[in-house]
């Protein structure tokens, strides 16, 4: 028989360690390390076990003193959730714990098994209470990493991701609302919804909810200011736990637990549009970065919009290929922000301008670096290229080719962004600064080549990973998986094949057109007559929501400041004044000065009391 509270210990563990390793000083650093990173690695063994079943786990219990059911459900989805939860975790870890060991690692370790404890909460919640609850906590978390960054704009970028990501779990609690009104229940629902009256609204705002928290069009500005102001280690865990696994789980959860999408229905085009667009304006922004941090979390955004398309497909292969592609996102999207950290860990910079040569330097890291980067642009036979092929193969069978075009656009501009990004890092001429960097150590080398290990493994030997997740997309689209051909000579594969060569030939071209400066590549793209116009609003942040927010803030907070100025003022220094000068003027007549008069006039006033008195 299986213990109920084995799916309660992943939710408990990483907090009580987190919790643990707050109270350990400073000098004990190396048992704080021992202590998160054996926590970790206990908690891989746990969801293991869980993932291993076979079989749905239950927990169930009163929520604290109140009449609330605390629930969770260990499905085949969410315990495979779990586990690469907790890989990514107990990676993110070992790197955290070496190359943080003179800043606030301490802070950093705690926050990471904390978040990782609610990232579990809320992918085993089988019940809207404590799903908001683990989903609002990783909110608070995601604040105060931000924060460790201790960069000038750190605090800045903290509170615009606060506010554009609580803006879209305000949205969320807003659906979980209303779904509650048409169910009368907080519990999941045992058959999906359909997608009508109430329950559209519910549907959007839900949508909302999981696509922000997955980073996402509109609400998406807040991760390239992250980048660059956010330790590097949140950047590469949040892949893992915050963004992607977690926000396209509750999508896929959202769409066919909670609700009922058929393929080609307003709500599949809805999000398949929101999809394609996430891919081409993200892409498109990635390009022209010449910071590679910022470059790495435009990309990040890119690739959440083919996991949104495959997803809104509504097909089998499509909902596999989203969710495989989510996968393979959080491995190699990890990496890379290893690789770059590593990189301006060793030349203080992350600036492409003033990198390159790097590769003789450190071949390890330029090595896995390069592994990956070819996995997230699609390089036939590492794991990006399958998911992707998964994705455009159900956008075609859709019927509405234009989904597909945007997949092969942000190939082309992914692989063109990659190849600029590689160069500029790791070849052409060594700098004379960088001549004496040395390659890393094994401990922050380590996560990066299993990271790479597994962008070749699920790559060559893609059926492993797709097994995995085939029971959960049975269940959750209720139809059997069904993969399509992923033959390198498929004429369909073939596009994607043609993409990559474009994307070369680009660079190539961009490359000798800038003097054979690899980090102004882009610049025939970014200077194209009506493109440069648009990258020029862009860079001014006009399609910033935040930004635009705030500016009409500020002016409304102006106008109503000026006009209650402006009205204090007049009532003060005008209406009192002038009332007051007519009152004494309109007495003068009556105050001469005589005292004979005023002793006249209380003579009257005592005559007319008494008269009032005898006569009431």
């Amino acid at each position: 028989m299986i213990d109920e509270y084995l799916i309660f210990y992943p939710v408990l563990v990483p907090i009580l360690a987190g919790i643990v390793c707050w109270c350990i000083p400073e000098p004990l650093k190396k048992l704080r390390n021992a202590v998160a990173v054996l926590a970790c690695g206990f908690l891989i063994w746990l969801s293991a076990i869980i993932y291993y079943q076979h079989q749905p786990i239950y927990f169930s219990s009163i929520w604290f003193v109140s009449n609330i059911n605390f629930s969770l459900k260990a499905t085949a989805l969410s315990s495979f959730i779990v586990l690469w939860i907790s890989i990514f975790s107990f990676l993110i870890t070992l790197y955290v714990a070496e190359k943080m060991a003179s800043e606030k690692s301490r802070e950093f370790i705690t926050y990471l098994l904390i978040t990782t404890g609610f990232a579990c909460g809320a992918v085993l919640s089988n019940s809207f209470v404590p799903l908001l609850f683990f989903w609002e906590g990783l909110l608070v978390t995601l604040y105060l990493f931000i924060l460790l960054g201790g960069k000038p704009d750190s605090f800045r970028t903290a509170l615009k991701a606060f506010v554009l990501v609580g803006l879209c779990d305000f949205c969320f609690i807003g659906g979980v609302a209303l779904y509650w009104k048409m169910t009368g229940s907080f519990d999941f629902p045992v058959r999906p919804i359909p997608v009508s009256g109430i329950g559209l609204a519910s549907f959007i705002l839900m949508v909302i909810g999981a696509t922000g928290k997955a980073g996402a069009l509109p609400f998406h500005t807040w991760i390239p200011d992250a980048a660059v102001d956010a330790p590097v280690g949140f950047m590469a865990f949040l892949p893992g736990a915050l963004e992607k696994l977690l926000g396209i789980y509750l999508l896929t959860v959202i769409c066919f637990d909670f609700f009922s999408i058929i393929p080609g229905s307003p709500g599949s085009m809805g999000l398949m549009s929101l999809g394609a667009l996430t891919i081409v304006i993200a892409v498109s922004m990635a390009l022209i970065q010449k910071d590679i941090k910022r470059l790495l979390s435009y990309h990040a955004i890119s690739q959440v919009g083919y996991m949104i398309v495959g997803i809104g497909t509504g097909m089998p292969a499509g909902i596999a290929g989203g969710l495989f592609h989510m996968l393979n996102n959080a491995i190699y999207k990890s990496a890379l922000f290893l690789g770059a950290g590593s990189v301006e860990h060793k030349t203080k910079t992350s600036d492409l301008k003033f990198l390159g040569g790097l590769y003789n330097q450190m071949p390890v890291t330029g090595l896995c670096f390069i592994i990956c980067a070819a996995a997230i642009s699609g390089v036939w036979p590492l794991n990006g290229y399958v998911s992707k092929e998964m994705v455009i193969h159900s956008a075609l069978e859709t019927g509405y080719k234009i989904f597909a075009v945007a997949c092969w656009i942000g190939a082309i501009l992914t692989f063109a962004s990659f190849l600029k990004a590689s160069h500029s890092m790791f070849f052409g001429e060594t700098r004379e600064q960088f001549k004496d960097v040395k390659e890393n150590g094994p401990v922050i080398l380590f996560p990066m080549i299993v990271l790479a290990a597994l962008c070749i493994f699920f790559g060559v030997y893609n059926r492993v990973p797709l097994s995995m997740i085939s029971g959960s997309v049975s269940l959750t689209s209720h139809h059997e998986f069904s993969a399509h051909a992923l033959d390198i000579l498929n004429p369909i594969s073939g596009i994607t094949v043609l993409c990559l060569i474009i994307a070369f030939l680009l660079h190539t071209y961009g490359w000798y057109k800038a003097g054979k400066k690899a980090h102004l590549a882009s610049e025939v793209v970014h200077n194209l007559p009506v493109i440069k116009k648009l990258y020029e609003l862009a860079e001014r942040r006009i399609f910033d929501i935040y930004h635009q927010g705030m500016r009409l803030v500020n002016s409304l907070s102006i106008a109503l400041y000026y006009g209650f100025d402006r009205s204090s003022d007049w009532l003060y220094e005008t209406l009192i004044v002038q009332s007051g000068k007519k009152a004494i003027n309109s007495l003068r007549f009556v105050h001469r000065g005589y005292v004979s008069e005023y002793a006249g006039w209380i003579f009257v006033g005592v005559f007319l009391v008494a008269l009032f008195i005898l006569i009431f």
